[in-house]
């Protein structure tokens, strides 16, 4: 597709985890959505391909899928809409009218950092929910929108509708593929070529370069494809296999269908839509290749007696084939990846008998979220009762994740006797703690909860459905007397959405290649700390297509900075400190070629002492980097004297992965002349690519940086993309060509790193009401093995850690731990929501030590003062721990709203009411006020800079140093500048961010970037108002066009520059005293999780958001600002884990691994309220930003996890304190949940005596 220029489909991870690449694929009917990046172009032969870009346009016409997807504020950094848009677009193919699950499913399959995509789901339906949700109808409106019409459609091509045609061999240079005739043609391939694997859907194909033939996609043979009844052919689709499935539970009674609706409640959490409209349900080949996440039907058709057909050819027959039919039990399968099937065998199909009566069936699987995720561990259970009685006739067992392969426990099925049987099942389950994938414990205690649930499902069948995310958005209006043609504080839509809903945005891979452009690959370490004794690429280099070779010692400049005293290298020249520094980089004519050649560099080390990388050892080794800070207030020592109870602690807080859909990277051009470069690049932050400069020994003014939009950022596109750009850079001068960079998604995970790990140790005095005097913390965070910006966000977390409370007597000390791990660096909050945690974490422990709920309103009808509000600012005039001075006022506002609005009083007696009523799910409920401060507390960042030129014909064109990364701050531009020019946002334009119009701006973070830019186009637009306005005055019945050409003529410059100058913000911090922000933002949040006490399993039930952002310059993209940043919270405390190996490697590092929140996570009620009425004379139009504080509401799921965590120990008679660190993943939920399940599992192994699958760094 890029060679044909459609760059509409996104290339977001290359292992159809994002979405982002979805096309529909065409075989004339039906049509299904699949992801281009596992669909090889051999397997295509027959079939139409329908990108983004073949459904409509701006140019010619929209469809009412992009149409509504843009109107509904559905768009934001745009990256992944494509992709939505093709899932919906294939659904409406094939379903015009389709219902709300059907939508619900559709969009599974897309990943999205940007936002909650519950608008996306009813708006872009086009059918009759267009309108559902009725409370968000002044955010947009749908009068007027394109209709559905079918007959406007593509049709499919009538040359592809002839079907048939022999064997077709297609021939590269390292792989031979065959396409089969037909299944008499497949098992003579099969025959010549015994070792080559059969490729249908290619969902998973392990390693290309193992085996030189293939023989894929058997679409020709029918009877691979044939369903009939409950028999399936090997090559149907899980798509079509749960179509049947569903067509039999329709057609059956209940008793006869039970396997079915077992295998249905599975199919639909495996995967999305387009990796299960590809993944065939049925290993076709004798080399068997699935996803470890089709496990689940395996060991579900084992428990149902299901039985494979097997067809081989006959000796001397070169067209008939013999059958024979074997069960699929544990003996089916050899091994991890592996069938007892012969060499020359294909299977045909699976046949799955129905249930008889008395017969019960059930699945299990739990996994990092409940759907589109990989299983930790999944069961299928069968008990069939002697009819007419309860006594047991026949039990099987069958569980996945618990070995290399299927695991049958036949010693419990045989020895079922009351609970002894989980006595047995224990021992017949156990793991070693050195077993693959590690959770061994966890693991283990789940395979006796599915069994105690599958008894409980016997007894009383519980049933679950889908919830479709809604919500609920208030904002305030803008005043009747405001000009209809001012758009400030109205709901635009994002002026970039349909050209993102078209494909059209481009993003920097986007680009055109340049006439002899190169591709470079990055080398990196695989020692955590070494000496590098030598590096032979002489192999790389042999690598057809390969160009050069660059290390340090190829850098004209200087390879080494100085970072606040800290040296960093471009390249490490004589020693590593963690796995995945770059250590040099291969520059070849192709991305493939370049990484091929990379992987033949051979490096040499000797290992160094110590080697270190989690935050305790960092501690042990006094391994700091300097500054350490402190602040204080008043006399914590004395305070901890007149307290009536003091309570010790700590919180841990791991980090997490930016995940953004676009990864990092960058276009390099040389001009030839003087040393000048363009560089086409994603970065936040164009003047930090001073870096390129130095590195190539020129001048700033030689290196222009080119900004378009971003594809995300989230602050890790700030300071890892300027190294980057230096590396390409280097290539480009050595080479004298354009030189392309974009990193794989693994290898962005692997380099970039993201969110700090903290952890909070603190001693805190309170008095038996809950009113904390005294609180001494100290914040570790592990800052990886360079400074990058880990002193900053240390220093953002301390000035965090009141949060909204009034401690009188508060002490916090920051230490950056240095250890050998990639760097960690700015995410959005920047350090924010690690120091209000820990102080949440500190007030939720004293209202339990008091016997207190944490957020208990003072009322006579309810129990006890509340901590929070206890505790919480209240006069008019407050001064934080560090006195800046500041008014409470509307952070109270908003925490007495969200309580009202979320009906906190009511809904906490109905989780108290549920709570007694069940013993295996226990409900949560917690809500926190915010204080976040906005702005960069580095006074000489609070500065923003615009260009504004007015042309003859009217058009405005606007710059300005900010960078567009989805959050909306072209779209605000525009709308300043319409308002003070008094011109339609359609004539003004915004073409790029640019260091040659814009020079020495800020970083776009910090919630900072619409306060600075929209202050300089302000500016900007005021001046050409003043020079414009004689010529105004004298004519003023002219238009607009006829004023500039006016001005043009008397010789008036159009063309204006814009300057805000933010206010000096610092903190001493030897005086624990400093202005250190603008001004603060503030909120509430409540929200209500349920957990599964036997799994981990989680559901977050509802949540209400109130959030003061001032007089809004758009309601629309700041709902959605809160909404997507809530989201991202929810990922970091409850979904999203980095794992690391114990030599430092880090094992997550795609989305197969690494799983960000999706649709299902999101609470089906979600609304959120903008506080009216709110003021804020500090900044443009008295608005607020907006963009990092929602993060930390993801918290309020993470303690009401902990208070239903807490209602299941009472279950057991633990009422004590117990520790739950962040994020709370099914393992830490089910872990903490202690019972007589997790006493039957107890590893006597001591830690140190064995080797962990994985550490918390």
């Amino acid at each position: 597709m890029s060679a044909a220029r459609l760059t509409g489909t996104k290339y977001g991870c290359g292992s159809g985890g994002c979405g982002a690449c979805t096309v529909m694929l065409s075989r004339y009917d039906p049509h299904c959505s699949a992801n281009a990046c596992l669909l090889p172009v051999v397997s295509l032969h027959g079939a139409a391909v329908v990108t983004v870009e073949g459904i409509g346009s701006t140019k010619t016409k929209l469809h009412p899928v992009q149409e509504r997807i843009a109107k509904a504020h559905g768009s934001q950094c745009g990256f992944c809409t494509p992709g939505m848009v093709m899932s919906m677009y294939t659904l409406l193919r094939n379903q015009p009218q389709p219902s709300l699950e059907d939508i619900r499913e559709a969009l599974t399959g897309s990943t999205s950092r940007s936002r909650s995509k519950f608008q996306v789901i009813i708006i872009s339906s086009c059918s009759q929910y267009s309108t559902f949700l009725h409370s968000t109808s002044e955010l947009f409106h749908m009068n007027g929108v394109l209709p559905l019409d079918p007959s406007q459609d593509l049709i499919f091509p009538p040359e592809l509708m002839k079907g048939g045609g022999g064997r077709l061999c297609f021939q590269g240079n390292r792989v031979k593929w065959f396409s089969p005739a037909d299944l008499s043609d497949l098992l003579e391939l099969r025959a010549a070529h015994p070792n080559a694997p059969l490729v249908v859907g290619n969902t998973n194909v392990g390693d290309p370069g193992f085996c030189r033939e293939r023989v894929t996609d058997p679409t020709g043979t029918g009877a691979l494809w044939a369903i009939a009844g409950v028999t399936f052919g090997s090559a149907c689709s899980l798509s079509e296999v749960k179509e049947e499935l569903q067509g039999a539970v329709g057609r059956l009674d209940p008793e006869e269908s039970r396997v079915f609706q077992a295998l249905l409640n599975t199919l639909r959490c495996l995967a999305g839509k387009q990796i299960r409209n590809m993944a065939v349900s049925l290993p076709s080949g004798a080399v068997c290749l699935h996803r470890l996440s089709l496990h689940p039907l395996y060991w579900q058709f084992s428990v149902a007696v299901a039985s494979y057909k097997l067809t081989h050819k006959l000796p001397f027959s070169p067209f008939a084939g013999g059958t024979r039919e074997v069960p699929l039990n544990e003996k089916f399968f050899a091994g991890f990846g592996r069938t007892h099937l012969r060499a020359d065998e294909v299977l045909l199909s699976l046949h799955i008998p129905r249930s008889q009566p008395w017969e019960f069936v059930s699945a299990f699987r739990q996994a990092q979220r409940r759907e589109f995720a990989f299983s930790i561990v999944n069961a299928g259970m069968k008990v069939v009762f002697k009819e007419g009685t309860d006594t047991v006739q026949s039990l099987s067992i069958f569980y996945g994740g618990m070995g290399p392969t299927l695991l049958r426990v036949k010693r419990t099925c045989e020895g079922l006797v009351g609970m002894y049987a989980c006595r047995l099942l224990a021992e017949e389950v156990a793991l070693p703690p050195t077993a693959h994938g590690g959770k061994t414990e966890f693991r283990s205690i789940l395979s006796l909860s599915f069994f105690f649930k599958f008894y409980m499902q016997v007894v009383q069948e519980l049933r679950e459905k889908n919830e479709v995310p809604q919500g609920h958005q208030t904002f305030q209006m803008v005043s009747e007397i405001q000009s209809s043609k001012d758009p400030v504080g109205r709901p635009r839509v994002h002026i970039a959405a349909f050209q993102q809903a078209t494909g059209e945005a481009k993003y920097y891979d986007d680009l055109p290649a340049v006439s002899g452009e190169l591709f470079v690959f990055m080398v990196t370490s695989t020692r955590a700390h070494a000496k590098i004794i030598s590096m032979d690429f002489s192999e790389a280099l042999r690598v057809p297509g390969a160009v050069t070779f660059l290390s340090a010692r190829d850098v004209p400049g200087q390879n080494r900075r100085l970072w606040f005293n800290n040296t960093e290298e471009l390249f490490a020249e004589e020693e590593v400190c963690c796995v995945g520094q770059i250590i040099g980089a291969v520059v070849a004519e192709s991305r493939e070629q370049a990484k091929r050649a990379a992987e033949r560099v051979r490096v040499t080390y000797d290992d160094l002492s110590p080697v270190f990388f989690t935050i305790e050892e960092a501690i042990q080794h006094q391994s700091f980097f300097n500054p350490k800070r402190k602040l204080e207030r008043g006399n914590v020592d004395e305070a901890f004297g007149k307290v009536d109870r003091i309570l010790e602690g700590e919180m841990y807080m791991g980090g997490q992965e930016h995940f953004y859909m676009e990864t990092q990277g960058l276009i390099a051009v040389p001009r030839g002349e003087d040393g000048e470069m363009d560089l086409y690049v994603a970065t936040q932050h164009t003047p930090d690519l001073e870096v390129v400069g130095h590195t190539l020994g020129v001048d700033s003014n030689k290196i222009t940086c080119h900004v378009k939009r971003l594809g995300g950022g989230f602050g890790g596109k700030v300071m890892k993309i300027a190294s980057l750009s230096a590396i390409a850079a280097t290539a480009a001068y050595k080479t004298g060509r354009a030189v392309r960079c974009v990193l794989d998604r693994g290898d962005d995970m692997l380099i970039t790193s993201g969110r700090h790990p903290f952890l909070g140790k603190y001693k805190v005095g309170f008095m038996n009401d809950g009113t904390i005097l005294a609180a001494d913390i100290t914040y570790y965070s592990n800052g990886g093995s360079t400074l990058d910006e880990s002193s900053f966000i240390m220093e953002k977390a301390l000035l965090h850690m009141d949060n909204g409370y009034k401690i009188p007597n508060l002490r916090g000390h920051g230490l950056v731990c240095k250890t050998h791990l990639p760097s960690y660096t700015a995410f959005r909050g920047f350090g924010g929501p690690q120091g209000l945690t820990i102080i949440e974490s500190i007030l939720h422990e004293v209202a339990a030590e008091c016997g207190l709920p944490a957020e208990e309103v003072s009322n006579v009808d309810l129990p006890a003062h509340q901590v929070r509000a206890v505790n919480m600012y209240s006069e008019e005039e407050s001064y934080t721990h560090h006195r800046q001075p500041f008014c409470p006022r509307d952070m109270v506002r908003c925490w007495d709203e969200c309580l009202e609005k979320s009906d906190y009083s009511s809904r906490r007696l109905a989780v108290q009411h549920f709570n007694a009523t069940n013993r295996w799910r226990k409900r949560g409920i917690c809500a926190v006020p915010l204080k976040f401060g906005i702005g960069f507390s580095k006074g000489f960042y609070n500065q923003g800079a615009a260009l504004v030129n007015i042309y003859k014909d009217g058009s405005v064109l606007v710059s300005h140093g900010g960078t567009e990364m989805g959050q909306g701050i072209n779209t605000k531009a525009v709308q300043i500048a319409s308002r003070i020019l008094g011109v339609p946002m359609s004539s003004i334009h915004i073409k790029e961010t640019c260091t040659g119009n814009v020079p020495n701006a800020a970083p776009s973070a910090a919630s900072f970037g619409t306060d600075a830019v929209g202050m300089a186009v302000k500016d900007a637009c005021e001046k050409l108002m003043k020079r414009l306005e004689p010529v105004m005055k004298a004519y003023p019945k002219w238009t607009w066009s006829q004023w500039i050409v006016e001005a043009y003529c008397q010789k008036i410059s159009l063309s204006a520059t814009g300057f805000f100058m933010g206010p000096h913000t610092s903190v001493d911090w030897e005086k624990s005293e400093g202005a250190a922000y603008y001004y603060f933002t503030f909120g509430a949040c409540c929200s209500e999780v349920e957990i599964d006490c036997l799994t981990g399993d989680h559901k977050n039930i509802r949540t209400d958001i109130v959030m003061d952002v001032g007089k809004s310059l758009n309601p629309a993209l700041d709902v959605g600002q809160v909404e997507g940043g809530f989201v991202q919270g929810l990922g970091l405390y409850t979904i999203e884990e980095l794992q690391f190996s114990p030599d430092g490697a880090l094992r997550t590092r795609g989305p197969n691994q690494y799983k960000i929140p999706a649709l299902c996570d999101i609470p089906p009620q979600l609304n959120v309220h903008l506080l009216a009425d709110s003021q804020n004379p500090n900044a443009i139009y008295s608005s607020k930003g907006i963009g990092e504080p929602p993060v930390f509401f993801g918290c309020t799921l993470f303690f009401a996890i902990k208070e239903a965590i807490a209602a299941a120990r009472r279950e057991s008679g633990l009422n004590g304190r117990f520790a739950l660190s962040s994020p709370a993943t099914v393992e830490k939920i089910r872990m903490a949940c202690v019972d007589r399940f997790t006493e039957m599992v107890c590893f006597t192994s001591k830690p140190g005596s064995f080797t962990p699958w994985a550490i918390n760094v």
